[in-house]
């Protein structure tokens, strides 16, 4: 968010609250297919799709080297192999633990964890656990989520294309409105008085980025109280149409008053805001295309499919839940 962008320029504190409906909205299901949706995408091992801003290009002698066969293997455990095929398997379950280990770490990491599987699961066939009805449930379960995310990633995830993407950028472009921005400064003081002062010292002629730094008790007045652009909306009221209000670069508004204290404005530059470039924007609209093509291949997927839930409570909470899915699938924007 542009919110969150503008807070790594300025640790200030003067930025409006996020408004819902600048936030994708997921209800409990769109957050269960949006699992599958990271699942998929990220259990590679470059964890990242290929054309995101922060995949990078592969070496040399990576892009040379023949692929690797799901049935190579890995190591044995008591004589029971452990090939690439499980390596992928168990990084579907630990895409956060990975993500938050470097690459070089991961291969070796899952490798551990399906040698302590090995072990204990022969433990439990030892023991009879393979042999229980609620195994036998559990089993299916786990062979209908395999086959869920087998069909995912073979009909869903393989329909959005770098292209697709592309078009919906190029969409994205053409439907843009541009917005007015501004770039300001400011010094922000506890009283309407020590505010009245520094405007009197600026207006004597005393330099904006010195009083900043000495006055202020914002905590980025360390760069002269440069808050970076930002658009109506971004900012607390009081502070915006004062910031707004500014006609020409260099000008200084009166004293301001918000909840955070008093602020002295200064315009350092007005411009119309511009579309993101295509890398910043290409893993959402990604997520949104691939939310899209889910959504479709479900509701095909779906006709003509009896379904009883027995319990009138719970068959009105699902339905509850259902329009709740609609209207956040109807709400979700385009891009952010």
């Amino acid at each position: 968010m542009a919110q969150e962008c503008h807070q790594n320029l300025s640790d200030t504190l003067i930025f409006a609250p996020a408004k819902e409906t600048d936030l994708m909205m997921f209800s409990p299901l769109r957050l269960a297919r949006s699992a599958s949706l990271v699942l998929v995408l990220l259990a590679a091992s470059a964890l990242t799709p290929a054309f995101s801003q922060d995949a990078a290009p592969a070496a040399p002698d990576a892009a040379a080297a023949a692929p690797v066969s799901l049935d190579a293997v890995v190591a044995t455990v008591g004589g029971e192999p452990i090939t690439e095929a499980e390596l992928s398997f168990a990084a579907e379950d630990l895409v956060q633990e990975l993500q938050q280990m470097p690459a070089e770490q991961r291969k070796p990491f899952l490798v551990r964890v399906l040698i302590d599987m090995k072990v204990m699961a022969k433990a439990g066939a030892d023991a009879g656990m393979a042999d229980t009805p609620l195994f036998a449930q559990r089993l299916q379960y786990l062979k209908e989520r395999s086959l869920r995310r087998a069909y995912f990633a073979d009909t869903i995830a393989t329909a959005v294309t770098e292209q697709s993407v592309r078009a919906a950028y190029d969409k994205f472009v053409a439907d843009f409105v541009p917005q007015p921005e501004v770039r300001a400064s400011h010094i922000l003081v506890a009283t309407e008085e020590e505010a009245k002062a520094i405007k009197a010292q600026l207006d004597g002629g005393a330099d904006f980025v010195a009083l900043a730094k000495e006055k202020s008790i914002d905590p980025g007045a360390a760069n002269g109280g440069d808050l970076g652009f930002f658009s109506k909306g971004m900012m607390v009221a009081p502070f915006e149409a004062a910031a707004f209000a500014l006609t020409d670069v260099g000008q200084i508004s009166d004293p301001v008053q918000s909840q955070f204290g008093w602020h002295v404005i200064r315009l350092e530059e007005k411009r119309e805001s511009s579309p993101p470039a295509f890398e910043q924007v290409a893993a959402q609209l990604q997520q949104q295309l691939m939310m899209t093509t889910f959504d479709s291949t479900v509701a095909k997927l779906m006709e003509g499919v009896a379904i009883d839930i027995p319990d009138p409570a719970l068959a009105a909470a699902v339905a509850s839940q259902t329009e709740t899915d609609a209207a956040a699938e109807a709400a979700t924007p385009t891009a952010q």
